[in-house]
């Protein structure tokens, strides 16, 4: 009796296996060549020493530039979604995004109408912009709060043309003039890359809103703990990886971290903390699985943003930068959509110097 009801309950679930449709082969009989998508697992810069020196990235820049990517997207918050949350201060803050006042005030546009001159602009693009008109273009992406695009056209300037004028005026200069000056890898490999290789803007594709969890305030508190004594415990294999990490971002050519940090081992470790440790927490609030479901959503909607750039564009090639944690998630989110190859990160940066 015991086992005709184990196989009866077997049964529908044996079924369920049979029918499940593998959309990852619905592309088998694709016409032309698929996207090639490389996520480049990074650093957050804005851990490098003071006196960092953007040359040290050089090394990585060459590779890069050798897989010739057509679009780059970065970490970054999109002007959309800084005007979307801007309408939601009592779910967002008022402090989501960095301001685009200063730009507003020299162009006369606000986020969605900058957005909109912008697409009208590229939709126009000269072969041969001038100074004049890449001013113009840097001032629209600062309205727009597309910072690390803005700097993808200063950097397209000749240096004598890097002045105020055309929609730019002495505060924007300003603005990136200190932009040159931060250690964060959205200008310093994004768009350093971009303006190499003659592309006009990087893909902002950072998303907040769905990791931004309904915690009482009383309960902030209890909810951090939860995750860092979750994180803690599952960290203790890490730590001197994390010490080889640190080690390698001080050297004079960042080529060696860059390997290190894309190694399919030590993605797995950060999969490890980031999630297995954290869904294994005993936690009253449930907090750290809360936190979890968070995570997903938020990878889901940037892997999302990263298909909208080329979905009219099928066999473009793809650079994704981004925080080495969401490596994992991405490759294999991305892997499944049609159409797509995802790129060996290691077979682009090369093998380790002997």
């Amino acid at each position: 009796m015991a086992a005709a009801v184990a196989m009866a309950l077997a049964a529908p679930a044996a079924a369920l296996a049979q029918d499940a449709i593998d959309l990852t082969t619905l592309d088998r009989d694709m016409v032309g060549e698929p996207a090639k998508v490389l996520v480049l697992g990074s650093v957050h810069l804005r851990e490098a020493p003071d006196d960092f020196d953007p040359a040290v990235l050089d090394g990585l820049l060459d590779r890069l530039a050798a897989f010739d990517p057509q679009i780059i997207t970065i970490e970054a918050l999109s002007g959309e979604e800084c005007d979307f949350v801007s309408r939601y201060p009592e779910i967002y803050g008022d402090d989501y995004c960095a301001s685009t006042e200063v730009a507003r005030a020299a162009t006369g546009l606000d986020i969605p109408a900058a957005i909109a001159r912008v697409d009208d602009v590229l939709a126009d693009w000269p072969e041969r912009p001038t100074p004049a008109q890449r001013r113009e273009l840097a001032s629209l992406f600062l309205a727009a709060g597309d910072r690390a695009s803005a700097y993808v056209q200063w950097l397209r300037l000749p240096e004598a043309e890097r002045h105020a004028g055309d929609g730019l005026d002495d505060s924007l200069v300003a603005l990136l003039r200190d932009i040159s000056t931060r250690r964060n890898e959205s200008y310093l490999i994004g768009a350093r890359l971009a303006a190499r290789l003659g592309l006009e803007r990087v893909h902002p594709v950072d998303n907040h809103t769905g990791d931004n969890l309904d915690i009482a305030e009383d309960d902030v508190p209890a909810f951090a703990r939860a995750l860092r004594e979750a994180w803690d415990a599952g960290r203790a294999r890490f730590d001197m990886r994390e010490e080889e990490e640190h080690a390698l971002l001080r050297a004079g050519d960042l080529l060696p971290l860059y390997r290190f940090v894309n190694d399919p081992g030590h993605l797995r470790k950060l999969a490890e903390i980031n999630v297995h440790a954290t869904m294994g927490a005993d936690s009253p609030g449930d907090y750290p699985r809360i936190w979890v479901g968070g995570w997903e959503v938020r990878n889901l909607r940037m892997v999302a943003n990263i298909r909208k750039t080329f979905h009219d564009d099928p066999d473009a090639r793809v650079l994704s930068i981004v925080g080495a944690s969401h490596k994992p998630w991405f490759d294999d989110w991305l892997g499944q959509l049609q159409g797509v190859e995802i790129v060996d990160a290691l077979e682009v940066l090369g093998p380790p110097t002997p």
